[in-house]
């Protein structure tokens, strides 16, 4: 709670100290380029009625905008609450409803820790959870961050950080463990009314699920850039698309992470700069040439 006061209040310092200005709200429909005669000129990005021309753009959309829910049969049929991380405000919301949070990442972690000791939980993952016994180091931070790179920069969708460091328990939620919260089931086959049906036949009631499935990218609104490629994701070095460098993706593959976070903004900004520079460079060379 504590943080959801500090960090708007840092950000709206930040804002008002560096004179930053920002525009809101908007909501951004499409970034499409400018003259579609020119592949590599200025880009148009439209909200509504309203429109702005750029040489380079920094989409720092994120994923928060579009939690990701699988389909599974029966969902619909569910009488009990389903909810989201998204969505979640706390544990009372679900004290005294056995809940099952589905999801193998470090946010299903931490609410299992918040919840067991307030009701009834059970975890649930499409694969068996990799524990980290060791400390996360910087440099093995570092080195997690540089797989997730890797995997974009070859176009291929993002992977959590999470996959490559593993999971740990943190003290808060070692209640939670001496409970048994984290011994998990696979995934089930169906939802059912009262419950969840499993390939087995075997039935587990429930009245709450928490869907702790993470989230996508927000990118829509790029679409008319034709940015993807035929891996499924967007190529991107550093933060910097491969296939149209007038676009830095920040909040897309590493830097969508905490540990990627932290440089990605200097890294977008030493690249617009570059991209700037270089341009400038050149119409300097046209103009004496």
């Amino acid at each position: 709670e504590r943080a959801n006061l500090v960090v708007p209040a840092w950000f709206a310092a930040y804002e008002r100290e560096q004179a930053l200005p920002v525009v809101r709200p908007v909501r951004v429909e499409r970034v499409e380029p400018a003259d579609p005669d020119d592949p590599g000129g200025p880009l148009r990005v439209v909200a509504g009625d309203r429109t702005w021309t750029t040489r380079t753009l920094v989409n720092a959309t994120g994923t928060w905008s579009r939690p990701f829910v699988p389909a599974y049969p029966g969902a619909r049929t569910f009488r009990g609450l389903q909810l989201h991380t998204h969505d979640y405000r706390g544990p009372e919301a679900l004290r005294g409803r056995r809940t099952v949070v589905v999801g193998g990442g470090a946010s299903a972690v931490q609410l299992l820790g918040e919840l067991a000791p307030v009701t009834d939980t059970l975890w649930v993952t499409r694969r068996p959870p990799v524990w980290r016994t060791d400390d996360l180091t910087p440099e093995a931070g570092r080195a997690a961050v540089a797989l997730v790179e890797e995997r974009v920069r070859r176009g291929l969708p993002p992977a959590s950080v999470v996959s490559v460091t593993g999971l740990a328990l943190r003290p808060q939620e070692q209640a939670a463990a001496a409970l048994g919260a984290y011994e998990r089931r696979p995934v089930f086959r169906s939802i059912e009314p009262d419950g969840l049906r499993w390939a087995d036949g075997s039935f587990e009631p429930a009245q709450a699920l928490l869907w702790a499935t993470g989230f996508r990218a927000e990118l829509s609104h790029l679409a008319p850039l034709g940015l993807r490629g035929s891996g499924g994701g967007i190529a991107v070095d550093g933060t910097t698309v491969v296939t149209d460098p007038r676009v830095q993706l920040v909040g897309y593959g590493p830097s969508a992470s905490t540990i990627g976070a932290n440089r990605a903004g200097r890294s977008a900004a030493l690249a617009v700069l570059r991209l700037l520079q270089g341009r400038e460079a050149g119409a300097a060379l046209t103009a004496t040439g």
